[in-house]
């Protein structure tokens, strides 16, 4: 069954493109070690809600815009081995994230539909 990893992090508004060069070194190493695809969205339309919303998820400050992503593997056995492949790769350690790490959201997902 195809899995999901999922993310969601408040990244500063001018860190755009040190966003997308982070993404474009650190992506491909998940493909590598057996991603289907890796998806990363800088937020252009996420409203305030009234009660909770993405904002106040990652607890957003003033000058961040938030960002969405998620890694497709094939299914959870898969995830799990590339992931501790990918953590392992000294590729990892040598970026720095762009974004406050601690306010990141993440989790994983199995799919149940897809039409």
């Amino acid at each position: 069954m195809t899995y999901y990893d999922l993310f969601l992090a408040p990244v500063p508004s001018g860190n755009k493109e040190k966003y997308l060069d982070f993404a474009k070194t650190m992506d491909p190493i998940f493909k590598e070690y057996g991603a289907l695809s890796v998806t990363d969205c800088w937020g252009s339309d996420v409203p305030e809600g009234q009660v909770n919303s993405l904002h106040t998820a990652v607890l957003r400050e003033e000058g961040e815009e938030v960002v969405f992503g998620f890694i497709k593997w094939e299914s959870k056995v898969a995830r799990d081995a590339g992931w501790e492949k990918a953590m392992a790769d000294e590729r990892m350690a040598g970026g720095e994230m762009p974004f406050d790490g601690k306010r990141m959201i993440f989790g994983g997902f199995d799919q149940i539909f897809e039409i």
